[in-house]
């Protein structure tokens, strides 16, 4: 039987105002995101027609590469030129025409500029972080190829994007030149899974992999495919939101081939959720490729339980799982995007109880030193005590439960009971 919360313990479980995610206000009212792409598009690309507008070739070789031709598309101050000019030196810049079509210029603090356009903060923060926080490149048994967990391993084929996303936990790769890898260090990379029967999932990363040719991308597959204990392959691309004219039939078609295959992508706002994005992943749908979202928790994109909301039933509507949110990673020149840990976890405890379970990813933290993943959750239990349980639920309601007895031990009824895993766990959560 549920009871009243005392003063005590709403201090305890209720935020005050000051810690709350900030969020938007009831009454604000957001542009759909495919409006202003078109709006966008007829104000900086009108004279491209829609031959070239949705060719991924035309988009991925039409790219804003430098300062200058991104003043002539957005209004910058001198001063805003130079620190983009200084940042570019350190850190390059590319954004698809499709993608910058979706920042409203109107806005300095618009969700989509703040992850595709160079700031100040990326070189005069960059002391302060890691190149490679997660330790990558200690746990490659050959370059390109990442094997941390014992049953996965993590390919890295390319560092070609069709975006420079400016949290990218590989940064450090936008200096090093363009590049694929060679089909010799490919073939090395298939020896070393072949020979290691633990290794059941493979996730083909980059950069971005998608970038591939689709016949090239299909003799990497078509190799991980022919190795017999590999069941899982997954794709890690952020095509579907910056580049989904990639998406075609031919793209699916080859994938459906080597079932299963999931495609791992990446939304951070719902402002990402064009109808050529949705297509792009209703089309990866229909060919038998499931898509889950990975998205990154970053300071004025996406840090408040409105936008989180939002974004997550947004891609629910899409038929896109939202599978994880990431705490941004300890990566140089991010530090000016990052937010606490306690400001994601009450943002998941704000959105728990207010959207089906199916739309709360599951707030993860890539350990720096290559620590792997690891969940980050509120507990709901208060304390435990012989035979009883007691909860809070989303709205600080009281809850007892009451807790069966484990069974008696085979050694005999007076032996001393065997603590079983679930009460291990409760009593790990309690303390």
């Amino acid at each position: 039987m549920a009871q009243a919360t005392s003063t005590q313990q709403k201090d305890l479980f209720e935020f005050s105002a000051e810690e709350e995610p900030p969020g938007h206000s009831a009454t604000e009212v957001e542009e759909p995101p495919s409006l202003r792409l078109l709006r966008n598009r007829q104000r900086f690309f009108s004279n491209v027609p829609d031959e070239n507008w949705n060719d991924w070739k035309w988009q991925f070789r039409n790219r804003i590469t430098s300062v200058e031709e991104l003043s002539k598309l957005t209004p910058l101050s001198i001063r805003d030129q130079v620190n983009m000019t200084l940042v570019t030196e350190k850190f390059p810049i590319s954004i698809t025409p499709f993608y910058f079509c979706l920042i409203n210029p109107d806005d300095p603090s618009d969700p989509i500029r703040k992850q595709a356009l160079p700031a100040y903060e990326e070189i005069a923060l960059s002391g302060i972080l890691s190149e490679d926080p997660l330790e990558e490149e200690r746990d490659s048994v050959m370059p390109g190829l990442v094997h941390r967990y014992p049953d996965r391993v993590l390919l890295v084929v390319t560092d070609i994007c069709p975006m420079f996303c400016r949290h990218c936990t590989r940064k450090r790769e936008w200096r090093r030149g363009r590049w694929v890898r060679p089909a010799e260090e490919i073939d090395r990379m298939m020896d070393y899974i072949r020979s290691d029967r633990r290794i059941r999932d493979v996730i083909i990363s980059g950069g971005d992999p998608l970038t591939l040719s689709t016949r090239h991308l299909e003799s990497i597959i078509q190799k991980i495919r022919g190795i017999e204990h590999v069941e899982i392959i997954r794709i890690g691309s952020r095509v579907p939101v910056v580049l989904p004219q990639r998406i075609d039939d031919e793209l699916c078609g080859m994938l459906s081939k080597y079932s299963p295959i999931w495609l791992n992508t990446h939304f951070n706002h719902a402002n990402e959720l064009t109808d050529e994005a949705k297509a792009a992943c209703e089309k990866m749908l229909r060919h038998g490729i499931p898509v889950n979202n990975q998205s990154v928790l970053l300071a004025g994109v996406n840090d408040s339980v409105e936008r989180q909301l939002k974004l997550c039933q947004g891609l629910l509507k899409a038929k896109i799982r939202p599978y994880y949110l990431f705490q941004a990673d300890e990566v140089e020149g991010t530090e000016h995007l990052r937010t606490t840990v306690e400001k994601g976890m009450r943002i998941i405890e704000g959105m728990r109880g207010h959207t089906s379970g199916l739309a709360i990813p599951t707030y993860v933290i890539d350990l720096p030193g290559g620590g792997g993943k690891v969940p980050l959750q509120t507990s709901y239990l208060i304390s435990r005590a012989e035979g009883q349980l007691v909860f809070r639920n989303y709205l600080g309601k009281i809850y007892r439960y009451h807790n069966p007895k484990p069974p008696a031990s085979a050694a005999g009824r007076n032996a001393r009971p065997r603590v079983n895993d679930l009460q291990m766990a409760l009593e790990l959560v309690a303390v």
